[in-house]
Order: structure tokens, then sequence, then C-alpha cells
């Protein structure tokens, strides 16, 4: 079926990314099967993610249909274009429905994307995972893709304005090798391994990262075990 709105989408992306002169290094987008089904996995610490996750499964030539809100397929602007690229609208008091509809993309050959956290870390570190995509891939028989992403928390993350100037801002995204989900498995025990895989990807891309703050006033794009002043996970539990 022709991707009618998707593509045009990827082009206006990439277009403002220019516009705003990102320095957007990508690695291990090989680890994407180039056919058949798959769970992509990331961290999340931007409401701007699922762009940048779809972005690193453009060179293996694929499209990420992703799980997201279904306040934003209710948007009289996001929506339709949510629709159109056929992501999955996930409605909280009716999950089945979406694990559903994602269980039917996956089993037709679609990568599906999934934010396990659920919601943006405002700590920029890794929070707990739900096990869903486990158990998404362990019944479509699909191997689970783990990725990070570093640094779009600075263009627009929960709690801050907008980064849309001119910055060069950079991104990291790194791609980890497939984490297999084998049905004689626990989903808790596969989530874990998970988990640990994105943690590692993680850290890779942090240490890649080519800047530090500017001064002491841009620190607080920096989770606080690594010098900066984001609130701990504990602080953002406490704050509710």
């Amino acid at each position: 079926m022709a991707e009618l709105v998707y593509r045009p989408v990827i082009g206006a992306a990439r277009t403002m990314f220019k516009a705003l002169d990102l320095k957007i290094d990508t690695q291990g987008s090989e680890n994407i099967p180039r056919t058949g089904g798959a769970v992509l996995v990331s961290n999340h610490i931007s409401y701007l993610d699922f762009i940048f996750s779809g972005l690193a499964a453009l060179p293996q030539k694929r499209l990420v249909r992703f799980m997201a809100k279904e306040s934003v397929f209710r948007h009289k602007v996001s929506g339709p274009l949510m629709r159109g690229m056929k992501h999955i609208p996930v409605d909280r008091k009716q999950g089945e429905d979406a694990y559903a509809h994602a269980l039917e993309s996956l089993r037709s050959g679609e990568i599906v994307g999934v934010f396990p956290e659920a919601t943006i870390s405002s700590s920029f570190t890794l929070k707990s995972f739900k096990s869903g995509a486990a158990r998404l891939a362990q019944e479509a028989g699909v191997p689970l893709i783990p990725m990070a992403l570093w640094g779009t928390q600075r263009i627009w993350t929960k709690g801050h304005p907008r980064n849309f100037r001119r910055n060069h801002i950079p991104v990291t995204i790194r791609v980890g090798a497939p984490v297999e989900a084998p049905t004689d498995q626990y989903a808790g025990a596969i989530t874990r391994r998970l988990r640990e895989a994105v943690q590692e990807l993680l850290e890779a891309a942090q240490r890649a990262y080519p800047v530090r703050p500017k001064d002491a006033g841009d620190t607080w794009w920096v989770p606080a075990h690594l010098g900066g002043t984001a609130p701990t996970a504990a602080e953002v539990r406490e704050r509710g």
C-alpha cells in the first residue's frame, strides 16, 4: 500500500532538522531487519523521540509503526498525521485493543515501535520497563531491537521550553543487536535483558556525545549521576 502520508512527513522532518542544523550520529541501523516483523524498543526522553527512532530505520528501508497515547490521535493537527502513518493508538484504560493492533502489525511483517517506560523520563535515566514489548515479541515470534537516544531532550522535553533555534544540537542514536524473545521464557526475564541492553546503548550514546554543558546554567539536560542538575528518579517520583 502506498505511503501517502509517512514519506512526506519524513521529508518534512528532514528539512526541519537540516534547518536546525542538528548533528545526528546514528550507529547500528544494520541491526534492524530489512524484512519481517520486529519490536523496536527505545528509551524516552523527548516528545520527538518517535521521529528520531524512525529515522534510524530508514537506512534499512523500513517504516516504524509507533504505539502512542490515544490523545495524540485526537489532536486536530497530529491526529490525521498519526492515522495516516498507521501508528497505533493506546488507550491505557483499554490496552487490549492496542495490543491486538500491534500484534496484527507484527504478524504482517511490520516494525512496531515501543517506549516501554510509557512516559518521558524527566531524570533522563531509564525508568522501569513494562513487559508489553516482550510479550508482543513472544506472541508474534519476532525479535526485540534495543535502541537508545541521547540529546533529543535538549530540543523538546517535559517541563522545558522547545528549542527550535539553529543551535547545532547533536543527537546520538545507537541501535543494538536483536534480543530474542523465546516463548519458553518469562516475559519479565526477557524484559530485564532488554532493559540491560538499552542501558548499555544509552551509556554508549552518552560517552559518544560530542558536547558538554556550556556553563552552570546549561546542566539541566545532564542526569544527576553524571554531574548534571536534572532531578534524580527518586525526586521525580516524590513530585508525583
